[in-house]
């Protein structure tokens, strides 16, 4: 029912007019209609109940009066009428329904034949709109293609005239060249002795300046030479009183060491005169002992001891201030233990 309610409001048919409003309203008609028989033939067949008088006679139980029923022949004969009549409009209701639905259907195959129609003109004017875009285009390239040779043709002309034109300046520019050349030719051989007059000169030049170079380099060298060579006598000079002065003071040193050594040293019983113990001593700036080995051996193990000892008993050896002098003669010396000298 909602389907058809949709379909009628669609179709623009007022909602009272529609089937489910006229069968809505046969019914209650005929339901008005069996209600108002009812009642009407209730009224009419069943007439009020009559009083009865009577005398009470005998003890014996009365009997119960006879009960009037209804006639139900006019009820039925007007529900067969009804019933009838329901079934005329339900027949109706179909006929119409079905008139509808052949009326809907009718609508739809007009609707769905105007909609092929209308694609199909659409496909023929999309076909013609094609067919003219295609013809257009069509036009527009041949057009294209006629402006495309023009532009070649004159491309091709205007190409020609520029070879031409750049035939007559090479041509030009080739005379001018040859004798842009001939000229720069001569120029170069000009250059070229004026160079040459100029290169010997700077070479006579150059020859002369060299021999005074030569002539003064020697005379350099031979100064310099007598100057080295005096230097190198004052520098040998002064080596020679440098050593002196060292040799000098480090004797007077090693002869206070012996000194020293000779006072700390108390040789064994058992030493003899021709024992020799050789120590290697080395010493710090100063004068601090800073290592003894025994580097020769005398024999005896106790004359070398005392030797050791001696060494070692010293807390400050008497060293030179000039650093050149120590470390030349003091950083590390070696001393022979004698029982007859001490060196």
């Amino acid at each position: 029912m909602t389907g058809q309610e949709r379909e009628f409001t669609s179709t623009g048919v007022p909602p009272w007019k529609s089937p489910v409003a006229l069968s809505v309203a046969l019914h209650l008609l005929i339901v008005g209609v069996a209600l108002a028989g009812w009642s009407w033939s209730s009224s009419i067949q069943e007439p009020p109940p009559s009083s009865i008088s009577a005398r009470l006679i005998t003890q014996q139980k009365p009997e119960p009066s006879p009960v009037v029923e209804p006639v139900e022949q006019p009820d039925r004969e007007q529900e067969q009428k009804e019933l009838e009549k329901q079934k005329q409009i339900e027949a109706q209701k179909r006929q119409q329904q079905k008139e509808e639905e052949a009326r809907k259907a009718a609508e739809q195959k007009k609707r769905k034949e105007t909609e092929r129609k209308a694609e199909e003109q659409k496909k023929v004017e999309e076909r013609k709109a094609r067919e003219a875009r295609e013809a257009e285009a069509a036009r527009q390239k041949a057009e294209a293609e006629a402006k495309e040779r023009e532009r070649r043709k004159a491309e091709a002309e205007a190409e020609k005239q520029r070879q031409q034109e750049a035939k007559r300046k090479a041509e030009e520019e080739k005379q001018r060249q040859e004798e842009q050349r001939k000229r720069e030719e001569a120029e170069r051989k000009q250059k070229e002795e004026q160079a040459r007059q100029e290169a010997e000169r700077k070479r006579l030049e150059a020859e002369r300046r060299l021999q005074e170079q030569q002539l003064e380099a020697q005379a350099e060298q031979a100064r310099k030479a007598r100057a080295d060579e005096a230097r190198r006598q004052e520098q040998a000079a002064a080596a020679k009183a440098r050593q002196t002065q060292m040799l000098s003071e480090s004797e007077k040193y090693q002869a206070l060491i012996r000194e020293r050594l000779s006072q700390a040293w108390y040789p064994p019983s058992s030493a003899t005169e021709d024992m020799t113990a050789r120590l290697q001593i080395t010493l710090l700036p100063t004068g601090e002992l800073a290592g003894v080995k025994l580097v020769a051996s005398s024999g005896n193990t106790a004359f070398d001891n005392s030797a050791l000892g001696a060494v070692r008993s010293l807390s400050r050896y008497p060293v030179p201030s000039e650093r050149d002098t120590f470390e030349t003669y003091f950083r590390q010396f070696t001393i022979e233990f004698n029982p007859r000298r001490l060196r």
